[in-house]
């Protein structure tokens, strides 16, 4: 009866050998389905081509903003230039009434008197110390007696009709104005020459309210 039993047995052991899957066999995935190549080839041009024309609109806002960049950083060099050229402007025009009192001074002081000689000189030092100060801020005066009337420099206070000048010309300076670098600081106030045509005024009188 024992040997009947495991003749048995070595049959079953047979036969799970048999059913068992090979170790060095793996199972076989299905199999997926693939695009043509054409089609895949197509996508890689089209991404390709949307890669690309990212490139440029990414190149062309970084030129842009460049350029911008560039152009603030020319206007904030521009404004500190102009800070640094005009910083004393206001200070200058203040200095100014004292250069017209000393002017006035001296122009008033009747040369016959001695007395007044000394103080005159004096004050005629101390107007050319001044004048030394302002050309070194760069400060000059314009020209006005005898040019023809610029409304950008000068102001008309007054006409006068004149037949020794053309119309339109200074002939006479109330105060005298003055520059600082290419701006105008003070106008020069004029009186500005006028001529008649049968007793009526030129038409080309320049208007005294411009």
């Amino acid at each position: 009866m024992a040997q009947k039993k495991k003749i048995v047995i070595e049959d079953e052991n047979e036969k799970s050998t048999q059913s068992a899957v090979p170790e060095d066999e793996e199972p076989k995935a299905p199999a997926e389905k693939t695009e043509p190549a054409e089609n895949t080839l197509k996508e890689l041009e089209e991404k390709l081509d949307e890669a690309l024309a990212k490139a440029d609109d990414y190149q062309d806002r970084m030129l842009r903003m460049a350029a911008e960049l560039e152009n603030v950083r020319k206007r904030a060099s521009r404004e500190m230039e102009d800070v640094r050229k005009y910083a004393t402007e206001n200070l200058i025009r203040q200095l100014l009434t004292v250069v017209d009192n000393l002017e006035r001074a001296i122009a008033s002081a009747a040369p016959e008197n001695q007395n007044d000689k000394g103080v005159v000189d004096g004050v005629a030092l101390t107007l050319a110390e001044i004048t030394k100060i302002l050309e070194r801020h760069h400060v000059k005066p314009i020209e006005a007696m005898g040019e023809p009337f610029d409304p950008a420099f000068h102001q008309a206070m007054s006409q006068e009709e004149r037949s020794d000048h053309p119309t339109n010309t200074v002939v006479q300076e109330y105060q005298k104005g003055y520059l600082i670098h290419d701006r105008l600081l003070r106008p020069a106030m004029v009186v500005v020459s006028k001529n008649s045509q049968n007793g009526q005024p030129n038409e080309k009188a320049v208007d005294t309210q411009a």
